[in-house]
């Protein structure tokens, strides 16, 4: 009896600790520790909707991990229940290092394409260390798996079909809970009810669903072709103004009229009528119904002010108004002070940091989100990016990128821009540091195409890209002794030491376009691809001087506009980087039309508006925060409540149109249709 005894209490001590429905607790924890701490680490609102939905998420997957298991015994149910949560660790801890370094979260289309990444190993390796101790808690689940497996040993749990029932009621209970709660929630953008049906904003996603839900949606998406929903239908086109009639003077004689000067629509010679009567795709049709709708804008004062002159572009890796300093960057300065100065600029990051910012930048439109967009614009037409445009009227055009010439897939996309395309490997011959220097790219291209009037230079520069440490950045570490005495915290100093090499490149261009004679006959526009997220946000506001509000000012930057011997001028107007392509179409008397470019031209009196990827926007009248759902007045305008929820409903729809109709261009490629007829 007492051997019988003694034996069952042997058999009990060698059960494994982590089994049955303990088991189950366990992987619902661990997960949901996860989804925590990842949650955490983000800029979002913690305490939400979302914060629900990410525990939800976590029962069912780990409700899954659990049936899967149960259809093994002993050692390969622990090894299937180790290798799901190694899977669901790796995801977790993936997208923590590639939010640190990028602000956003990956997608199974940038996954796919992701082998480039390991260009920046080094900054990887670095994200890594710095936050080893989050790592640490990511992976502390599974160890704590092996350890009580370990002592535990090989699982004697046998499921019975009912208890496999059971899970599958659950996972069906907790899913039907997920849906109702989403479907009877708020639908207001970036809800989850619009990231869960609607739209692909990662950020926003992962917040308000949690991030295995988001990574399952984004899969599915990818899988089944999604498509974001249909935008709201364009608005009613409001009635042209009728002109007053001229005065009479009680004498009977008219009043002399000053004539103002009519300035036409910016817009091309299409037959929208005809075409929509011809179309019977509803897509292509609701397109065509959208672009004739839209207000166009007007040629107005500065129209033509530059006809003629050669152009330089750059998109500047990093660069922020952060950068502009009169005695550390004196030529940023210079260029600022004597150019259009825009005191209300603004460069929103959008989903594939640098190529999206170079998207937006060198087409006037909004990336496509889960694609890249860059890359799948090389296989459409692409009329109004200034390489086209330019080319078409005669100018030489070429483009430059100082780091490997593929990245991105640049060769694909850039030539289709309208460029003679060079990078690293692909005819320009620059030192393959890590950043590569921006003066170098200058000094080796500029006899190119300076004397071969009219020409349009390209340039993606890199020598300002993170890491933002002199130990990691070989531009940063060249310039470090010109930054060792400013008064900056030493990621602040180093990252300025990158954008010294930007201005001295800069000097460098203007020196040679002095030496052949046409720097009073080149316009210079330069901006940035984003915001420098190399740093942290208390470093930048060391540099700012004081507090950054993260959702706004945190995107805002600077866009320099220069040509020698122009009148400096100061523009307060609320713009962005989408705004580019216009203003410089505008500018140099190009023909385009403005209705199929989502940017505006700074300089038109259609209304500005900036607008980023959360959804939030700013106006002349105020600006809409949508994490937060609030919109404020700007000083001096006045709106009853009622006006401006009115306003705010009328502003996002027309943003969700624009993100929608951005994506069919790449889809349907929508120029080729009505540009090229």
């Amino acid at each position: 009896m007492d051997n019988t005894r003694m034996s069952k209490r042997n058999t009990r001590k060698k059960n494994p600790l982590l089994e049955g429905f303990i088991l189950l607790i366990f992987l619902f924890f661990s997960i949901t520790f996860m989804e925590i701490i990842l949650r955490f680490n983000t800029e979002s609102i913690f305490f939400n909707d979302g914060l629900l939905y990410s525990v939800l998420s976590a029962g069912i997957t780990a409700l899954l991990i659990y049936l899967f298991a149960s259809f093994f015994n002993g050692g390969w149910r622990n090894i299937v229940v180790f290798t799901s949560m190694g899977l669901v660790t790796l995801l977790f801890a993936s997208q923590l290092i590639y939010y640190k370094i990028f602000k956003t979260f990956y997608t199974v289309y940038s996954a796919k394409n992701g082998a480039q990444v390991l260009e920046f190993i080094n900054d990887i390796l670095f994200a890594i260390g710095k936050n080893f101790h989050w790592l640490l808690l990511l992976f502390l689940p599974m160890i704590i798996f092996l350890v009580l497996s370990a002592k535990g040993g090989r699982s004697r749990y046998s499921f019975s079909w009912l208890e496999r029932g059971i899970v599958g009621i659950l996972i069906a209970v907790f899913f039907g809970i997920t849906l109702l709660g989403i479907n009877m929630g708020d639908k207001e953008v970036n809800s989850a009810f619009d990231v869960y049906y609607k739209n692909n904003y990662p950020v926003a996603s992962v917040n308000r669903l949690g991030l295995v839900t988001s990574m399952r949606l984004d899969l599915q998406r990818t899988l089944t072709g999604f498509e974001p929903a249909l935008a709201p239908p364009p608005p009613v086109a409001e009635a042209p103004e009728t002109p007053e009639e001229p005065q009479e003077t009680p004498g009977g004689v008219e009043t002399p009229v000053e004539e103002p000067v009519v300035y036409e629509d910016q817009v091309m010679d299409i037959d929208y009528e005809k075409i929509i009567g011809e179309t019977t795709n509803e897509i292509l049709k609701n397109m065509h119904i959208y672009y004739s709708t839209r207000k166009p804008s007007k040629e107005n004062e500065y129209t033509g002010k530059f006809e003629g002159y050669n152009l330089i572009l750059i998109t500047a890796e990093g660069y922020s108004h952060y950068a502009v300093d009169e005695n550390v960057t004196p030529t940023l300065y210079k260029m600022t002070q004597e150019g259009f100065n825009f005191t209300n600029f603004y460069n929103p990051i959008w989903g594939v940091s640098t190529s999206d910012g170079e998207y937006v930048a060198t087409t006037g439109l909004i990336p496509k989100s889960g694609v890249w967009s860059m890359y799948k614009s090389g296989a459409i037409s692409m009329p109004f990016a200034m390489g086209n445009q330019l080319r078409n009227i005669g100018y030489k055009t070429m483009a430059y990128h100082n780091h490997t010439f593929d990245y991105y897939n640049r060769d694909v996309s850039h030539p289709n821009l309208g460029y003679d395309y060079k990078g690293l490997g692909n005819g320009l011959d620059v030192r393959a540091t890590w950043p590569e220097s921006d003066i170098e790219m200058m000094e080796k291209t500029t006899d190119e195409y300076m004397n071969d009037v009219p020409f349009h230079a390209y340039y993606m520069t890199v020598s300002g890209h993170m890491r933002y440490s002199f130990g990691g950045n070989f531009i940063a570490n060249k310039n470090k002794d010109l930054v060792k005495d400013l008064p900056y915290l030493d990621a602040g100093k180093a990252y300025m030491a990158t954008q010294i090499e930007l201005d001295r490149a800069l000097e460098h261009l203007l020196e040679k376009l002095e030496e052949a004679g046409v720097a009073d006959k080149t316009l210079i526009a330069l901006s940035a691809d984003h915001y420098p997220y190399g740093l942290e946000l208390n470093e930048i506001e060391d540099l700012a001087g004081h507090p950054v509000d993260s959702n706004f000012e945190l995107y805002k930057s600077s866009f320099i506009l220069y040509a020698k011997g122009m009148e400096p001028e100061t523009i307060d107007r609320p713009v962005s980087s989408l705004d580019i392509i216009p203003t410089i179409s505008n500018l140099m008397n190009i023909e385009f039309d403005s209705r199929l470019l989502m940017g505006v031209d700074m300089f038109s009196d259609n209304d500005p508006l900036v607008i980023f990827n959360n959804r939030s926007f700013i106006t002349d009248k105020g600006r809409y925060n949508s994490n937060t759902k609030t919109f404020t007045l700007n000083e001096g305008v006045s709106m009853t409540q009622e006006e401006i929820d009115d306003y705010r409903k009328k502003i996002s729809d027309e943003i969700e149109r624009q993100f929608y109709y951005s994506a069919m261009i790449l889809d349907t490629d929508y120029y080729s249709i009505v540009v090229n007829r």
